[in-house]
């Protein structure tokens, strides 16, 4: 299972635009978002299962209408979350960000995303959009685990 993470995270990164999804279908790089609700940040070293896909230092944000549904449980429609992606750098007994590696967003709409049980899934390398329609499936289906949570690993920190 985990090497079957690790390889829909890495295909998902990786992704270039083969079949794009209809534009109506994109989610759009979320402008200002690290204007919003910090939910928590954590760093992923060498020895992770998932540290070649995704390693490194990660901060999450929430939109209004996000925070609401971590605190509830449930998403509204209009949710959106966003997981930044830095380098670790690990220098002097400390550890900081070094290059961004990827803005990673999910948003929550049932009309343009009914085949991911409401869910839009991008990667931005800088502002474009990288994911094509099987690398949109491919994180649905890694987000399928977290059904219980309405297909959300985060949580906020207490």
């Amino acid at each position: 299972m985990k090497k079957t993470k690790i390889a829909i995270l890495a295909a998902a990164l990786a992704a270039l635009p083969l079949a794009a999804p209809a534009a109506d279908d994109k989610v759009a790089y979320p402008e200002g978002f690290r204007d919003w609700h910090h939910v928590k940040s954590m760093v992923l070293n060498k020895g992770h299962p998932l540290y070649e896909a995704v390693g490194g230092m990660h901060h999450i944000y929430a939109n209004k209408k996000a925070l609401a549904g971590y605190k509830a449980g449930r998403f509204a429609e209009g949710s959106v979350i966003v997981f930044d992606l830095f380098e670790a750098v690990d220098k002097d007994n400390a550890v900081s960000e070094g290059k961004r590696k990827a803005v990673v967003v999910m948003q929550k709409d049932a009309k343009r995303f009914k085949a991911s049980d409401g869910w839009g899934y991008e990667v931005f390398a800088g502002r474009k959009g990288t994911l094509d329609a099987k690398g949109q499936a491919d994180c649905h289906a890694c987000h399928t685990q977290q059904k219980a949570k309405d297909f959300v690993f985060s949580a906020l920190r207490d």
